[in-house]
């Protein structure tokens, strides 16, 4: 098994890419391509939409079908941990 420097739900900071300089969430980690799925906190509109839409079949989880975002995947070497500040 794999160890990374970073863990589901660390806030990370993306050093390298299209995403540089953006505060994220990993909501996964995918060790089998060495990546991790990001939750941005809060981009720009510009940005929001280079992550795009991707259409989805109707389904019984989702019975309207259509268009849903995207998660946004980095390698883990391109995201560095932040550190949280304990408040006493």
């Amino acid at each position: 098994m794999k160890k990374y420097h970073v863990k589901k739900g660390d806030k990370v900071v993306v050093n390298a890419g299209t995403w540089k300089g953006e505060d994220a969430k990993i909501v996964a980690v995918l060790s089998k391509n060495d990546r991790v799925v990001l939750e941005f906190s809060n981009l720009s509109q510009k940005k929001q939409e280079l992550i795009g839409k991707k259409t989805v079949k109707k389904s019984q989880s989702n019975p309207n079908g259509g268009l849903v975002e995207r998660s946004v995947s980095v390698h883990v070497s391109n995201v560095t941990p932040v550190k949280v500040e304990k408040s006493e």
